[in-house]
Formats: C-alpha cells, sequence, structure tokens
C-alpha cells in the first residue's frame, strides 16, 4: 500500500517496521463539546484506513487518544501562557465539573462513533489515565536537557534539540513554526517557538484538574499527552500517524521533539497522514457562523449517520470536501440505491454452481481493481466506483453479495444490515407531503418528477414502497 506521508511530502510505500504488522495512532478530540462532521471527517479517514490496511493483508493495531484534560487555548499556537482552560470554561457554562463534562463529552463521541459505523480502536486512552506517564517523559526530557523551568512551567527547549542535531518542525508547512507563536510571546521563554511541557497552577486558585509532580501541583501541557501514550501503547518508533491537517503546523512537530528528544531515535514515526479540511458552503465552518454541525445535526434532519459516512468517501481525504445539506442528500440517495442493489441480489442469488470462466475472471478482476485503488493512496472515491460497477454488474448475484460484504469491510456502510426504527417513528408532516404530491405524479404518469421526489424521501432515511402503496 502506498500513502502521502506529509513528513516527506511524497507518496510511499508502506513498509512496517515489522513485517504484516502496522501500529497506527490517531489523535482523538478534546473533550468540552460536540465533535463536528468537520472532526469526524478525520475519525472517518482513520477508520477507513485501518480497515484498508487489514483488507490489503496487514495485522492492525490502532490506538487513539482522548483529550480530557483542560490545557490553555494558547497551547495551540504556541504559547501556554495565554487562552482559557476549554474544560473548565464549558463547566462553568454548563453548571458541572470538569470531570463531569469531560466523561459526558467523552461518551458522546463513542456514541457518535458507533453511529458512523467507526470501529472501536484497539485502545482508547484518556489523557487523565496517563498523567504518570507524562511526568515520566518530561523528567526524561529534562534529564537530556531538553527542558528547563520558568515562571509557568516546565517549557520543550527547541534550540538545544537542533544544537543536537535534530531538525524542529520539519512537519510543519507553514512559516509560524519557524517564526514562533502566532500570540505575544511569552518573554521566560528561551526561545519564542519553545512549548510547554508542564504547567503550574497559578498561585492561590486550585483548578478542577491539577496534580502533583515534581516540579509542583499542575497540568501537562497539551502536545505532552500524544508522545506518552502513542510510545506506551506502540513502541518508542511505530509506522503510522493520523490526524487533521491542523495539526501539522504545531501539535505534531512538537510530538516528534518529544518522542525523539527521548529516546533519541529517528523516525519517531515512518508516515504521517492528515486529512483535509470539511468546507461547509464553500466555506470555514465554525460555530460563530451557525454551520458547525453535529452528527446529531444530520439525525435531526432525518438523515442516516451512514449517508454522511458515504459522503465523506466520495472525496479524497487530501482534498478539501465541501459538505451541503443538497450533497448529503445525494449522498443518501446513492447509499440507498448502493443498498437496494444489495438487497435485490441478496433475495435471489441462485444456483453457485453455475459460474462461468469468464464471469470468475470478473469476479476477480473487481476484487483487484478495489485492492489496488485502496492502495494508490487510499483513493476511495475510484474505490466506490468499482463498489459501482459490481452492483451493476451481470455476474451470479451470490458473487455480487459476496464481492459487496467484502468492499464493504472497508467501506463501513451496513450493505448488509437492515435499517430499523423506521417504522417505530411517527412520519414526519413533510415526508407524508412528499408521498402525496408523488402520487400525484404517479397518477398523471409523470414517472420523471415522481422518481426524484422518490429520491428525496429516501435521502431523509424513509423506503418507498409501491406495492404497499
Amino acid at each position: 500500500m502506498k500513502l502521502f506521508n506529509s513528513l516527506t511530502r511524497q507518496i510511499e510505500e508502506v513498509v512496517p517496521r515489522q513485517p504484516g504488522k502496522i501500529g497506527m495512532y490517531t489523535c482523538g478530540p478534546t473533550v468540552y463539546s460536540t465533535p463536528t462532521i468537520g472532526n469526524f471527517r478525520t475519525y472517518v479517514l482513520s477508520d477507513v484506513l485501518a480497515r484498508a490496511l487489514k483488507f490489503v493483508g496487514y495485522d492492525v493495531t490502532s490506538v487513539m487518544n482522548l483529550t480530557d484534560v483542560g490545557h490553555l487555548t494558547g497551547d495551540n499556537e504556541g504559547d501556554a501562557n495565554q487562552g482559557e482552560d476549554r474544560l473548565e470554561k464549558a463547566a462553568k457554562k454548563e453548571g458541572k465539573t470538569a470531570w463531569e463534562i469531560s466523561a459526558a463529552y467523552s461518551s458522546e463521541f463513542m456514541r457518535h462513533m458507533e453511529m458512523l459505523h467507526i470501529t472501536r480502536p484497539n485502545v482508547v486512552c484518556k489523557a487523565t489515565d496517563h498523567i504518570a506517564e507524562q511526568i515520566a517523559l518530561v523528567q526524561k526530557l529534562e534529564t537530556k536537557g531538553f527542558a528547563y523551568r520558568i515562571g509557568d512551567g516546565i517549557y520543550f527547549d527547541t534550540r538545544a534539540y537542533e544544537r543536537m542535531g535534530h531538525r524542529y518542525g520539519e512537519l510543519s508547512n507553514l512559516d509560524e513554526m519557524k517564526k514562533g507563536a502566532r500570540l505575544e510571546p511569552n518573554p521566560e521563554k528561551r526561545d519564542p517557538r519553545d512549548f510547554a511541557l508542564w504547567k503550574f497552577s497559578p498561585e492561590g486558585v486550585r483548578r478542577q484538574m491539577e496534580w502533583d509532580s515534581p516540579w509542583g501541583v499542575g497540568f501537562p501541557g497539551w502536545h505532552i499527552e500524544c508522545s506518552a501514550m502513542s510510545m506506551k501503547y506502540l513502541g518508542e518508533q511505530f509506522d503510522i500517524h493520523v490526524g487533521g491537517e491542523d495539526l501539522r503546523s504545531t501539535h505534531h512537530p512538537n510530538e516528534i521533539a518529544q518522542a525523539e528528544g527521548a529516546t533519541g531515535k529517528e523516525p519517531f514515526v515512518k508516515t504521517w497522514v492528515h486529512g483535509a479540511f470539511l468546507l461547509v458552503d464553500g466555506g470555514r465552518m465554525g460555530k460563530s457562523l451557525g454551520n458547525a454541525y453535529t452528527v446529531q445535526d444530520v439525525v435531526g434532519k432525518g438523515y442516516d449517520p451512514l449517508a454522511l459516512r458515504y459522503f465523506y468517501l466520495t472525496g479524497h481525504y487530501r482534498k478539501q470536501l465541501n459538505f451541503t445539506w443538497e450533497a448529503l442528500a445525494g449522498a443518501a440517495a446513492a447509499l440507498a440505491r448502493l443498498r437496494a442493489a444489495y438487497q435485490a441480489a441478496s433475495s435471489s442469488q441462485g444456483d453457485r454452481t453455475q459460474l462461468s470462466e469468464e464471469k470468475l475472471s470478473k469476479v476477480s478482476e473487481y476484487t483487484e481493481a478495489f485492492a489496488a485503488e485502496l492502495a494508490d493512496d487510499l483513493n476511495m472515491p475510484a474505490a466506490l466506483a468499482v463498489v459501482w460497477e459490481v452492483a451493476k454488474s451481470n455476474i451470479p448475484n451470490y458473487d455480487k453479495v459476496d464481492l459487496l460484504d467484502d468492499f464493504d469491510r472497508v467501506l463501513g456502510l451496513g450493505l448488509g444490515d437492515r435499517v430499523e426504527g423506521i417504522g417505530d417513528r411517527e412520519i414526519p408532516v413533510e415526508i407524508k407531503q412528499l408521498m402525496a404530491k408523488r402520487q400525484e405524479l404517479r397518477a398523471a404518469k409523470n414517472y420523471a418528477e415522481a422518481d426524484k421526489i422518490r429520491d428525496e424521501i429516501v435521502a431523509k432515511g424513509y423506503a418507498v414502497n409501491d406495492e404497499a402503496v
């Protein structure tokens, strides 16, 4: 399999450190609010990649973190001395403790993962469960001469790191990494690029989340958790690290610096995979813009969450994808047609003994074509095209079902699952009106327009059974 490696900026063959085995880490969410469908594009990417690696024969160990400890928002931009603690801010807003906030949003995140058929990683690790590992890693960096103390915490020394022959910020493609923080720099820092490893709790203030450490009571910097936890579960060097492209500028370069500074081993990770942003109506997504949609918003509009998963698959992970409700409706309609093709083939599979050499060869070609698209930098739009070729082909239905089942191990669309619960909920007035309009069009023999309305109804998560009318 070949993937684009953000570290080398080229497509490379995946060569695991241990033959046949892949260790893969994904940066998960900070659980202070509901992740958006933009966030979930990355998590579906991670899931599809793990599934694809398994499909082509690798034994995959996948790890994802949950950042359930607050860190100051300035840490995202290179200066942990500024900004607010997102968990404590959410706790005040919702009248709960930071611990209750993290527990609630962690549970919600896992529910949304299930709704999108994202396979639970082998390890889901929480930052608050690994404070000891983070402290131990900071101590190791301190021993190696890559950490120093100032008034508000322990910081990573980028100049010392570079003096030892390491290249800091090699993964980043942003000028900000070289210039330092985009915020007003902390004057105590030796270099604007230095970042917090451990923060001290402010004097006279008791934070909801703080721990004893060799340096005093405080809390970990943001970046240290991923280095500590990934190395605990995957080793000091491993194969693939996945995340959104926003993490490429600061968080991931800092992960590399911490890990390689502590172990002296390069590279920390062989292949870095970054997913592109999800646009909304052609522009950026943001809570202030009112378009930071969630999985629950998708469900609230009447869509199957797997329509969103299908939508993600229609774009290459390295290219921006534009979300609109019209595009989601199209994805929902396409998924409904694919499910219908599967069900039709499944209900009339016929005699498995009747298979010509020509059709046997065709089945093999489809499997090879699908695997080839996966191996070509996870080209899911092209892989979907192969799926549709199979769905429309004249190969025996039992082979069609077998192939679609096999491909769905990667797609994760639940083609063999019956959509439950539709009959248990009251049909909205909007759907009833569309059904009535469709019957009028059919009675007038205007089948083209009637079919358009049928697709609209299906896209909203409702089955259309003309035989029952």
